[in-house]
């Protein structure tokens, strides 16, 4: 089992270089596999948009907290951490172009000798979305032509360049270079918990990371991942299954996840944790609880 730690963004703290590097560099030492940062490109005050993970539709954190650019600020870690992984929780697809998400992901894969690991999603404030040029009524379609579109970006090594025509996007000897790490396509996980998310991992991700599903919800969700990917002409073994869990809880819920087919628990803080000093220390248990260090 893997575990990574999402940063959190809900101490304010991130935009602050001396204490997102005291926190990645913490988590590399103790032993955890990576850590995770989550995207708002612009939070829009009095948003009309329900917020799917909370009962109230509210998002619980204030319009003015920091949001780093997750890229941004995996870059900079990138560079002060030797063997930590490096992963987005969730990338709001429809906020990017394909062409320059492609370029940074490559880049900064390349930079890190393919530490990157991409969670991506659809989003779900509209306003936002909006705001960044995107469709919201048509991020779906748009979205899986963004991936086959950025892996093949990744992939063309033709002298002529990359052809491509889809819906949105169409382009005629296109190069994009340098390409990620070793000749490999970086990583490109789906989060969500909509019933097109599962469908959409299991075509064409590879890996799923659920979010705000439990009991029968899960599994059901699960379950279809690995029924489209089988319909698709897919091993659905090779679709990376994460959930989440709290620091504290982490050991109590690794068989839980392991019994599920997951390979990795991402990691919040608890609501205890309400400095940065109290994040650390919950890092600190949780990995000698685990036994990461050892």
């Amino acid at each position: 089992m893997k575990y990574s730690v999402v940063l959190p963004v809900h101490l304010g703290v991130l935009g602050e270089p001396a204490d997102v590097l005291r926190l990645a560099r913490h988590a590399e030492d103790l032993g955890f596999e990576s850590v995770s940062a989550v995207e708002h490109t612009v939070v829009i005050a009095d948003t009309d948009s329900r917020y799917p993970y909370a009962p109230d539709g509210r998002l619980p954190l204030p319009d003015d907290l920091p949001y780093p650019d997750p890229l941004e600020l995996l870059a900079f870690l990138a560079a002060g951490t030797e063997r930590l992984g490096l992963s987005t929780g969730v990338l709001v697809l429809p906020n990017h172009n394909p062409f320059v998400l492609a370029k940074r992901l490559a880049t900064l894969d390349r930079l890190s000798g393919g530490r990157l690991r991409i969670c991506a999603g659809l989003g779900w404030m509209r306003e936002e979305i909006e705001a960044c040029g995107g469709d919201f009524t048509r991020r779906g379609k748009a979205a899986d032509e963004s991936i086959r579109l950025m892996r093949e970006l990744w992939a063309s090594t033709s002298p002529e360049g990359l052809t491509f025509r889809g819906e949105f996007h169409t382009v005629e000897g296109a190069h994009s270079y340098p390409k990620p790490h070793a000749g490999r396509a970086v990583p490109l996980h789906i989060g969500g918990h909509s019933t097109a998310a599962a469908r959409r991992a299991g075509r064409i991700g590879d890996g799923f990371q659920p979010l705000g599903l439990a009991g029968d919800e899960l599994t059901a969700a699960i379950t279809l991942v690995r029924e489209t990917a089988h319909a698709a002409g897919r091993n659905p073994e090779d679709v990376e299954l994460t959930l989440g869990a709290t620091l504290p809880r982490a050991a109590g819920r690794a068989e839980w996840a392991e019994s599920l087919g997951a390979g990795r628990l991402v990691l919040s803080g608890s609501r205890q944790a309400a400095s940065l000093e109290a994040f650390l220390e919950e890092m600190t248990a949780c990995a000698e609880e685990l036994g990461l260090s050892r």
